[in-house]
């Protein structure tokens, strides 16, 4: 099985090692989330054809499971939704692929960062109900995209980057020693309730596709402009996918 990163977006992001491995592919596991995302699949079909030499390869598409995102135990939903996906795949891997065959899911962004592929994946073979290899291919994260769009390194010299949610961010607020914070999967803008903290802001959605919208500055200057375009932009898509990097502010 390849899990192959296929970048935060922009068919372009695709790596070299990520071509090879796509023109080994027999069959495509695809989870499908409803008709208001149809546009991320359409990409990962889009990778397909323009980068597969042969078209024998098959697509095997199903919907995703619901993940009831109303919860209390929010860790407890998680897994519930990640047990479930895995009894599909398992199912589609037994069903769709042969004994000798090559089957490979493809990330958005990169295997290794925010994403449930690789622990779904350790949960079948951990299972032991079906047996295989698996081989993951690194792509563009959108970590890595944001901050070439925003022509900004991650890091300042000798110093630490912190990763976290926006679940996290708006629980535990900012690190107390962690100068440049990363933000993803914030779905309720808890950067909001960190004016007047002497941050600078370097905000992203939709990074690499040609709805990408990009908006920086200091935080207290523009968090109600992040608001108001993150708003709308979800309201006319029915979805969305932004990431940010918080700055502290050096005196």
């Amino acid at each position: 099985m390849l899990l192959i990163g296929i970048g935060a977006g922009d068919p372009e992001y695709v790596t070299q090692q990520a071509i090879r491995a796509l023109n080994e592919v027999d069959v495509f596991f695809v989870m499908e989330k409803g008709a208001c995302k149809d546009d991320l699949v359409a990409l990962r079909r889009e990778v397909c054809e323009r980068f597969i030499a042969d078209e024998s390869y098959r697509i095997v598409a199903v919907r995703d499971p619901e993940r009831d995102r109303t919860a209390t135990a929010y860790a407890s939903a998680v897994d519930d939704w990640r047990r479930e996906r895995a009894r599909i795949w398992e199912r589609l891997i037994c069903d769709e692929l042969a004994d000798d065959g090559v089957g490979a899911i493809l990330v958005w962004g990169d295997p290794s960062l925010y994403d449930s592929t690789l622990t779904i994946i350790d949960a079948i073979l951990a299972a032991g109900r079906v047996r295989f290899g698996v081989e993951v291919i690194p792509g563009i994260s959108a970590i890595a995209a944001l901050c070439a769009r925003h022509a900004i390194a991650l890091n300042r010299v000798g110093e630490a980057v912190h990763i976290t949610t926006g679940r996290r961010l708006a629980r535990e607020g900012l690190p107390p020693n962690a100068p440049d914070v990363v933000v993803m999967l914030d779905a309720h803008c808890a950067f909001a309730a960190l004016r007047g903290e002497e941050l600078d802001v370097y905000w992203g959605a939709y990074l690499g596709t040609p709805d990408e919208i990009l908006v920086a500055g200091a935080l207290d200057d523009v968090s109600d402009e992040i608001e108001r375009v993150r708003g709308a932009a979800r309201e006319r898509k029915g979805w969305i996918m932004d990431t940010y990097l918080l700055r502290r502010r050096v005196t």
